[in-house]
Order: structure tokens, then C-alpha cells, then sequence
């Protein structure tokens, strides 16, 4: 069966709907005939939205007041993805920076890092699968960061990124993996690693932007996203002109992985 086009109509969740990217999604998907439920922790910003959207768009707009980086009120926003029959495209959006040197972070921070951008998008996942494969039709964005190859550069003009670079790692190691197991389900999935946004999202990390390169707007990202989305992207990068860049890190990776695993010996150098 191949796979739908999101451009027939259906119903989203969107974690992070409160602002950004997740507007964004929230406005191209209404425009597209997509119901939604929208998921964030501004319950005013998230009515404000769906307010909006059912006027403009006429689509059905749910609002989820909550905060993933709690284990119950993720567990509840779980339950909500398990059980809607019908749910078919999954958008893991929310997310925070954290920015801060890793030998002095708060290590409350570092938890709520790991459970929004590591745990919610696991669980998240792990709840909408089982019936988009049973149905054969729905696929999932999970928005990481170009970040996640930054490990190796320093931290200046970059921030001190330590946790929020490892989690968006992992979002991307996680897409990809999940990939492989999703072949001939006719459920899709990508990981987008957009670059900086023009969106709250570095004015809340105090981040100083004017060192950085000029930045892409949300629009930008969906655009990007859904396009990279019907033509079966796993991988999207918004800004990333030669896509084959990314290829050739891929195929790296892979090169190191089975040069490593096929030789059950000792490297010379460490002998």
C-alpha cells in the first residue's frame, strides 16, 4: 500500500504547539485539513491557537495543557496518543535549550532535558505506532537540531550545549533506527534538524544572536519538514543545500561501524 500524502485530511498531535516551530505546524497542517491536538504547557497561548484555527481553517482544534517534563502529565498525553483510532501524523516538537556549562547545570535541568527531548519522544512514539502500523497509514516528525552533529565544535560562538547536543543525538540515532523497523509498514518517520530559528526560542535561552548566522523561519522549517515528508526523507535538513552531504555521513558512519565490528582483534595502536 503506498503511503498517504499528508495532504489528505486527518488528525495531528503536536507536542510544542504553543509557539514557534509548533505554530507553525499547527497552521500549515489546519490549512491542509488536518484536526488537531495541540499539546504545550501555555494553556491561553494553546485556546488563543485553536481559537484561530477553527475560525480560519474550520478544522476541529484540541488543546492538551501539559507540561512532558512530568511523568503524569506525559503518561496522560500518552494515553491520549494510544487512544485515538485515527491519529495519523505525530509531530514531537516541544523541547527547551538548557544552555549552560555542563560542570555547573542544575541537575534538575539536565533531567527535564532528557525527559522532554529523550523520554516524551520515546514513549510518545512507542504509543502512536502500534496503530498506525495496524492501519498501515500515519507517520511522525521528531524535531531535533542541527545540534545534534555539533558535538566535536566548540563552545563559542556556540552555547554550551552538552545535554540539549547528546538529546537531540539521540532523537536522530532514535529516527533512524526506527526507520529500519518500520520498512513495508507504510508508516513513515523523519528526524528534522533544522539550524537557529527566528523564533522565542533563542530570546528565552539568552542567547547573543548577533554572532550567529542569520536564521530560518518557522514557516521555513514546516515547509521544509513536510515536503522532506512526502518525497520520504528520513533525514531533513531545512538549510542544507547538497543533501548528499548528509549522505556521505551517513555512509561514514556506517563504514566505521562495520570496519569496527568485523574485526574481532585488538586495534594495532592499543596493543
Amino acid at each position: 500500500m503506498p503511503a498517504p500524502s499528508v495532504s489528505h485530511r486527518g488528525r495531528a498531535l503536536i507536542t510544542g504547539a504553543s509557539a514557534g516551530i509548533g505554530v507553525a505546524f499547527a497552521q500549515h497542517l489546519a490549512r491542509k485539513g488536518y484536526d488537531l491536538i495541540l499539546v504545550a504547557r501555555r494553556r491561553r497561548c494553546l485556546e488563543e491557537l485553536a481559537e484561530r484555527l477553527m475560525r480560519d481553517a474550520g478544522v476541529q482544534a484540541d488543546v492538551m495543557c501539559a507540561d512532558l517534563t512530568d511523568t503524569h502529565a506525559l503518561a496522560e498525553v500518552e494515553a491520549r496518543v494510544s487512544s485515538y483510532d485515527a491519529l495519523t501524523l505525530l509531530i514531537n516538537n516541544a523541547g527547551f535549550a538548557g544552555y549552560q556549562p555542563f560542570a555547573s547545570i542544575d541537575p534538575k535541568v539536565v533531567d527535564d532535558l532528557i525527559g522532554i527531548h529523550v523520554r516524551a519522544v520515546a514513549r510518545l512514539t512507542r504509543a502512536a505506532l502500534p496503530g498506525m502500523i495496524q492501519r498501515a497509514n500515519g507517520a511522525i516528525i521528531n524535531v531535533a537540531s542541527l545540534l545534534a552533529l555539533s558535538g566535536t565544535l566548540p563552545p563559542n560562538p556556540l552555547p554550551h550545549r552538552a545535554t540539549y547536543a547528546g538529546a537531540k543525538a539521540f532523537m536522530l540515532a532514535f529516527t533512524q533506527a526506527i526507520a529500519g523497523e518500520l520498512t513495508g509498514t507504510g508508516v513513515r518517520i523523519q528526524a528534522c534538524l533544522p539550524s537557529r530559528v527566528d523564533t522565542e526560542f533563542a530570546i528565552l535561552s539568552g542567547i547573543d544572536v548577533s554572532k550567529l548566522p542569520p536564521a530560518l523561519t518557522a514557516d521555513d522549517v514546516v515547509n521544509a519538514s513536510l515536503t522532506a515528508l512526502e518525497h520520504d526523507e528520513l533525514v531533513c535538513v531545512p538549510s542544507l543545500a547538497d543533501p548528499k552531504l548528509f549522505d556521505g555521513l551517513t555512509e561514514t558512519q556506517i563504514k566505521v561501524f562495520r570496519a569496527g565490528a568485523m574485526q574481532p582483534v585488538l586495534a594495532e595502536r592499543y596493543r
